[in-house]
């Protein structure tokens, strides 16, 4: 792989964004009250021009019941510069409500949070809870996105899911301008292939997020027993301990291969790493920065799991054959 220049456009002819973003879905009230959170903090102080420094920020009506939004927001009011932020549609806490309305309801719930008239980048977040048809409903969720972004409160408009066939059915469709991807482009999965190519033809921007799989990639040489929210397949546990003993002998921490995996990839705008702390934020940009040899990638190439042991294999469709 080729070093990258620096920011990529969030689609076509949409803002210069960090190859990196910083990822707030864990920013729980618990996890970090009302702010100031020490990542956001980082990202924040890091000045125009250096390398690695991240200015693209992610998050969603959901991420600690809003309360990732109040600290964004906070941190950001009155504060010039170049900072984009992207925030995503969410259903209805309590009642499971994915209709036109409460998709309203949702965007203005984030703009007062984030104390903004317009947002630059707006999903529609995990419609797998949904059936397609519901999703293309005359007044249902992706219609209520489309009249966001005609009526200018949504700059560009996206759709962010898990299972990648799924995903290629709404990108399909032509009505987005972005897609977010978790989990499913990582070293030992690449569910998100076919789907991360596809969408980069048609001109749109693709976040690819979890490149860890929830910690197996970044806890090496813990044993890699789960990935994502499950169960680790043996082929994927058995990847993540030769993977992480090739760059343990090129003298490359796993996590800085797993990140860079993403982060240097042609079709992929900005990958987004979970953060609460300044260390998370160092690290991360250190481990973007890092000197990899070509060697390195060849052999991590070597290793991938078979495909069925993906997430979801290349034969997968959407709804799941039952």
């Amino acid at each position: 792989m080729t070093s990258p220049d620096t920011s990529r456009p969030l689609g076509a002819g949409g803002p210069l964004v960090s190859r990196l973003c910083l990822g707030t879905s864990s920013w729980s009230h618990a996890r970090v009250g009302n702010g100031p959170v020490p990542a956001l903090e980082e990202v924040l102080g890091i000045p125009a021009g250096a390398p690695g420094r991240i200015s693209f920020l992610d998050t969603s009506n959901e991420y600690g019941g809003g309360n990732s939004e109040v600290v964004i927001g906070t941190a950001l009011a009155g504060r010039p510069g170049d900072i984009v932020l992207q925030t995503k549609l969410d259903r209805d806490p309590v009642t499971g409500d994915f209709g036109g309305e409460r998709m309203r309801r949702s965007l203005a719930e984030s703009l007062d949070r984030l104390g903004i008239a317009s947002i630059p980048l707006l999903y529609l977040h995990d419609p797998e809870l949904i059936s397609y048809d519901e999703a293309l409903a005359v007044d249902g969720p992706v219609a209520a996105l489309v009249a966001m972004k005609e009526s200018g409160v949504a700059e560009r408009i996206g759709i962010s899911g898990g299972p990648a066939p799924m995903l290629r059915h709404y990108v399909g469709t032509g009505l987005f301008d972005a897609v977010i991807t978790h989990n499913r482009l990582t070293l030992v999965d690449r569910s998100s292939a076919e789907l991360v190519a596809e969408a980069s033809g048609r001109g749109m921007a693709v976040l690819n997020a979890a490149v860890f799989g929830g910690g197996a990639l970044a806890n090496w040489p813990q044993p890699a027993t789960r990935y994502a929210y499950g169960q680790a397949h043996p082929a994927t546990t058995d990847a993540v301990r030769l993977m992480g003993e090739a760059c343990a002998r090129s003298g490359v921490p796993l996590a800085a291969a797993a990140i860079q995996f993403s982060s240097r990839h042609p079709d992929v705008t900005s990958t987004v790493i979970g953060a609460t702390s300044s260390a998370h934020i160092r690290d991360a940009i250190a481990a973007d920065l890092l000197d990899i040899p070509a060697s390195l990638w060849e052999e991590l190439e070597t290793l991938v799991p078979p495909s069925s042991a993906w997430k979801e294999p290349p034969t997968s469709t959407w709804p799941p054959a039952s």
